[in-house]
């Protein structure tokens, strides 16, 4: 074959992959200014108390915490005031589900002792099974004090919480996560669950990783969240050089099926 065919063949190879999927939702976050995100869409995580982790923050809909830019980001603030902190968490849930496909969401993430940014799932099944019986796929989590680690994990029930099946990727020469915008995702099948930063996978979850005796819980529709957490278990408190306001900036995010 002439080396120019084998060139366009091999050029033409990304966009031949990209037709075997079929984007079926997303958010743009394409708003006005000081608005708020799609409420067809996306709703709202409220209150307080720790939510399981001992977190500090108090989760709102107020546009000081949550807010669409008119430039096509939505923005999750993280703000210190004299009563506390407070946050926003976002779900689909009662409004989108997903079940199998590629989920993605391209953000620029905050930094900072204490700051706890993620993308993630539970099952729609929640409010009967519970958690961690429901599942809980996360597509990424980052704690402040790893700027350049991405952690993936799934929870069910018998290994949740430390316990939860986890992979780890580290920007070369510690390049922190919050220096850009990075596209964090996941491929979720039947049978296995991989996730990627910008395109590239570094670990995959199937159902020889569970512990002895327990289930794989990713067979059944799963609703979408997005939030940014402050203190917890996991990332320890804020400190003295944490600043605020902190922001969790996002550019979209979508859910691809494969087609048939």
């Amino acid at each position: 074959m002439p080396a120019r065919i084998l060139t366009l063949l091999l050029l033409a190879l990304p966009a031949m992959a990209a037709t075997n999927w079929k984007l079926t939702w997303s958010d743009e976050f394409n708003g006005a200014a000081n608005t708020l995100p799609d409420a067809g869409k996306w709703t709202y995580d409220l209150g307080a108390g720790g939510w399981g982790n001992q977190e500090l923050e108090t989760y709102t809909n107020a546009i000081e915490n949550v807010s669409q830019d008119g430039k096509g980001h939505l923005l999750i603030r993280a703000v210190k005031t004299p009563e506390g902190y407070t946050s926003a968490r976002l779900k689909t849930q009662g409004k989108f589900t997903v079940q199998y496909g590629k989920v993605a969401v391209r953000m620029k993430i905050p930094h900072g002792q204490g700051m706890w940014p993620a993308f993630w799932m539970l099952g729609a099944d929640i409010k009967t099974a519970g958690w961690p019986g429901c599942g809980e796929i996360d597509v990424m989590e980052n704690i402040g004090k790893e700027p350049s680690i991405v952690h993936g994990t799934i929870h069910g029930p018998g290994y949740s919480g430390g316990k939860g099946i986890s992979h780890q990727y580290s920007l070369p020469g510690g390049e922190p996560l919050s220096g850009d915008f990075h596209i964090y995702a996941v491929e979720w099948s039947p049978a296995s669950i991989t996730f990627s930063l910008d395109g590239k996978p570094y670990g995959t979850a199937t159902p020889a990783d569970l512990p002895a005796g327990t289930h794989w819980v990713y067979n059944h529709p799963f609703f979408l969240l997005l939030n940014l957490a402050v203190g917890g278990d996991w990332p320890g408190n804020p400190d003295g050089a944490t600043q605020f306001p902190q922001t969790l900036l996002v550019d979209w995010v979508r859910v691809w099926q494969k087609n048939r």
